[in-house]
């Protein structure tokens, strides 16, 4: 091994021992009254040293100014070589960065936000098949492009030639129209797993809800069926008193908003007053003969109605 490439990994003595030279260029570069007390220092390679001292700056616990010195060959002139704030092993650290796709949690759209989705986001696929160009409705498609630049320069009273027309019967863009498909993009078979997934967590039969209902959301008469695929499986509930009103349930949630779940029993109706209007109702004016002396109260009363 040459000589060039042997290098002493002993700590220099006069780089060693020119604390006051690093810590007057530690106070240069800091605030003043952050640079601490010596923290120690280590061998950067021949002749170069870093000395390290606290830093008391609020904010930067655990953090050190690091300033490195130098001596070159044969010189006893030790020189500054640089100073930076360097974390110490206990300094107190950001945590480290996440993409805001991973820091992204449902429900933290606000109004006004725009949520770009990748171009291979793999929750959706194509909505054609057999086309090697977009659709003409397709906001990527060249037709579209030349559409909207068309009309930022100047708007015409007619209609631009160039307009997507309405696909011909039997293409295969009609039957993709006709089956719902005519969008640039829809949902995966991944897409539509974890979107089953994540519904069936929050409203499914798993749920404490789910196993205290007397009877399941397939039967019940609040139960707006939804189409596609995950119809099959799950519907959206339109019971205003139920906890998952407007939402998207599995077929096997329940709740005690069950349309079958009890018949509210009707009041006890009373029977309506019976009247017989064919029916006289006599009222004696005389009483009879084993009834003693005739009352003067009875004898006027004849006596008007002798004279009625």
């Amino acid at each position: 091994m040459s000589a060039a490439t042997t290098r002493s990994r002993t700590t220099d003595r006069l780089c060693a021992e020119a604390v006051d030279l690093a810590r007057a260029a530690a106070e240069e570069a800091a605030a003043p009254g952050v640079v601490g007390e010596h923290a120690g220092l280590v061998s950067e390679g021949d002749r170069v040293v870093t000395h390290f001292f606290e830093c008391k700056e609020l904010g930067y616990r655990g953090w050190r100014w690091a300033v490195t010195v130098a001596r070159a060959s044969r010189a006893k002139i030790v020189t500054l070589d640089e100073v930076v704030l360097l974390p110490g092993p206990d300094a107190l650290l950001a945590p480290e960065w996440v993409p805001w796709s991973e820091r992204l949690r449902p429900g933290d759209m606000g109004p006004g936000d725009l949520l770009p989705t990748d171009a291979e986001d793999l929750r959706l696929e194509p909505g054609y098949s057999g086309d090697d160009e977009p659709m003409p409705s397709s906001p990527v498609s060249e037709e579209m492009a030349e559409l909207v630049e068309a009309e930022d320069a100047e708007v015409t009273a007619g209609t631009p030639a160039n307009l997507p027309v309405t696909p011909a019967r039997g293409s295969i863009t009609s039957v993709a129209e006709e089956l719902g498909m005519r969008r640039a993009r829809v949902l995966s078979r991944y897409g539509l797993h974890i979107a089953a997934d994540r519904w069936d967590e929050a409203y499914g039969a798993k749920t404490p809800m789910a196993q205290a209902a007397p009877a399941t959301c397939v039967s019940c008469g609040f139960l707006q069926p939804i189409g596609g695929s995950l119809g099959q499986a799950f519907g959206v509930c339109a019971n205003e008193f139920s906890p998952a009103d407007g939402r998207v349930v599995s077929l096997s949630y329940g709740c005690g908003g069950h349309s079958e779940a009890a018949v509210m029993p009707k009041p006890p109706v009373p029977a309506p007053p019976v009247i017989d209007e064919t029916k006289v109702d006599p009222f004696p004016l005389r009483p009879s003969a084993d009834s003693g002396s005739v009352p003067a109260v009875a004898d006027e009363d004849a006596a008007e109605l002798g004279h009625s």
